[in-house]
């Protein structure tokens, strides 16, 4: 399956750079996969869209401040991407400029105190391990001195009083995400007020955003592409609640195609949801039959992604890319603080 079916020209100027004034203001695309239509409304009529009686599930991980600004020996700039957490003092991080480290070089922070070291360098630039030389955890690093890791296609830095808060969801919880699960960024406490006057119940599962979300896929064949793995947790109740959705053929709308990758994987492990802890590097791309996910709310992705393959295997390659054209058409706002898609 070629690479070149999941491509389309993006102009550059529709990549929003600034998140939309009000979260739930953001636009909607409707994408009905039954009918092969669309149509346009605002994320706050998000409500008025669902059934009555689905349940909506969210992924409540929490991003991290990985993105570490510092000097390397001292001398010239450089950044330290942590995008895996092995333990309280070592880490996997992408370093850069890549071909200036050696193993052993010591990076410091202007203003600050702490220093961190290249223990091993990986050639590929992704296993770079990373150790914390002053007594300090890692979470506590990069909430002292690391910045909310804002895509490479927003190009400007981040800004304190707003990436803080606006890269992150309303009901983050739990700490973790490299990135941010953006399509929960739209939503609002007077869009989860909506839901609920229609008896549309809410819960939330945890997966930890990772490369494996975001990293290119670097072949022409998509199916030799291989995800890096994130880990997830299901708690008890909220697996006996999707089960209960899914056995009453009640909708479970995912949020997200995180939500999505983590409610199929799990599935496959019992033929049910299952609770605990887990990690998964499922691939999800057209002819994926799909087992939990009824309706799907996504933000719209990068051309030749895995996340655009996975709506493509959700609502349809032909399908998508006409909604796709739609939105550029009509001047949609692309990616991370970009409008959003519901599809039914």
């Amino acid at each position: 399956m070629d690479i070149s079916l999941f491509d389309f020209n993006l102009p550059e100027e529709l990549i929003a750079q600034y998140p939309a004034d009000r979260r739930d203001e953001s636009r909607l695309l409707i994408v009905d996969r039954k009918t092969q239509s669309i149509r346009h409304s605002v994320f706050k009529n998000l409500p008025s869209e669902l059934e009555n009686d689905s349940l909506v599930v969210l992924n409540n991980s929490k991003v991290i401040k990985s993105r570490l600004l510092g000097r390397r020996n001292g001398k010239g700039k450089c950044e330290v991407f942590l995008h895996k957490i092995l333990d309280k003092s070592d880490f996997f991080a992408f370093l850069r400029p890549h071909s200036k480290f050696k193993a052993g070089d010591i990076v410091t922070f202007d203003d600050t105190e702490f220093r961190i070291q290249v223990i091993e360098l990986d050639k590929e630039n992704v296993y770079n391990k990373v150790r914390i030389l002053s007594d300090i955890s890692v979470f506590d690093l990069l909430e002292r001195a690391g910045h909310i890791p804002l895509p490479p296609y927003i190009q400007r830095e981040d800004k304190r009083d707003l990436d803080d808060e606006r890269y992150q969801t309303i009901y983050a919880a739990k700490n973790g995400s490299v990135a941010a699960p953006t399509a929960g960024l739209h939503f609002t406490d007077s869009v989860f007020a909506s839901l609920r006057e229609k008896n549309i119940m809410y819960d939330f599962i945890t997966l930890y955003v990772g490369i494996g979300t975001f990293a290119p896929v670097r072949v022409n064949d998509i199916r030799e592409h291989r995800m890096h793995s994130e880990d997830y947790e299901i708690s008890e109740e909220t697996a006996d609640i999707i089960n209960s959705y899914k056995s009453r053929n009640n909708k479970v709308v995912c949020v997200g195609t995180t939500t999505v990758r983590t409610l199929e994987s799990n599935f496959h492990l019992n033929n049910k949801i299952t609770s605990g802890r887990f990690s998964t590097d499922i691939f999800i791309y057209p002819g994926f039959e799909f087992n939990v996910t009824d309706n799907l709310i996504t933000n719209f992705h990068l051309p030749r992604s895995t996340l655009f393959m996975l709506v493509c295997a959700f609502a349809g390659r032909e399908l998508m890319l006409y909604a796709y054209n739609e939105a550029i058409r009509e001047r949609y706002r692309f990616f991370s603080y970009g409008d959003a898609m519901l599809i039914k």
